[in-house]
């Protein structure tokens, strides 16, 4: 399965971020999984690739050319797919991804974060989400989806739309529960070859 993992690229973060990327990309590539990422080595995005690769996982990073042009482009994916822009930077990860991951970061992360539980409320998929948080760092904007619900500016489906998570064996058991693959299997391409 391919997991994207939304993350940090702040380098202002305290090493216990750093630390659960590494473990979250350690898991994954355990799991047999394959990374989809933001294409960068800086923070947390880093520490998720590196440490997939170190436990002998495959990654796929997309990053947009502005980025490759600082210098910052993931040369060791074992994919990297360089983007015209942002936004389509989103769309091929999304392409790419049977499920998403979300870890503490910043508000390039909440976007994220935002377009694919949107997405998912809306019907315009139905792979995973889940946000793994074992600090707290999401509690605020938890609290927020529940207000807006009990205002009623949010459907009830928001809340099962999302996975909330405080460990990373429960984030992964959350998306392998309930994934499936956006790509047909290898076997559904020779029935329909046949």
């Amino acid at each position: 399965m391919n997991i994207c993992v939304y993350c940090a690229s702040s380098l202002k973060i305290d090493q216990k971020y750093l630390t659960l990327a590494a473990e979250v990309g350690a898991e994954l590539a355990r799991r047999g999984h394959t990374l989809v990422s933001g294409g960068a080595t800086v923070s947390c995005m880093g520490a998720v690739t590196a440490a997939t690769r170190r436990a002998g996982g495959r990654t796929i990073g997309v990053i947009p050319q502005v980025l490759v042009d600082i210098e910052v482009a993931d040369r060791g994916s074992d994919e990297l797919i360089v983007t015209a822009d942002m936004r389509e930077r989103k769309g091929v990860m999304d392409a790419r991804s049977d499920a998403f991951l979300v870890l503490p970061g910043g508000i390039g992360t909440l976007e994220e974060l935002f377009e694919m539980w949107t997405s998912r409320v809306l019907g315009i998929h139905d792979r995973p989400l889940v946000i793994l948080d074992p600090w707290g760092l999401y509690a605020p904007l938890r609290q927020l989806v529940e207000n807006m619900y009990e205002e009623g500016f949010t459907r009830a489906n928001v809340f099962d739309a999302i996975s909330w998570t405080a460990t990373v064996d429960d984030a992964f058991s959350h998306l392998e529960r309930r994934a499936k693959p956006v790509r047909p299997s290898v076997a559904e391409l020779g029935e329909a070859a046949g």
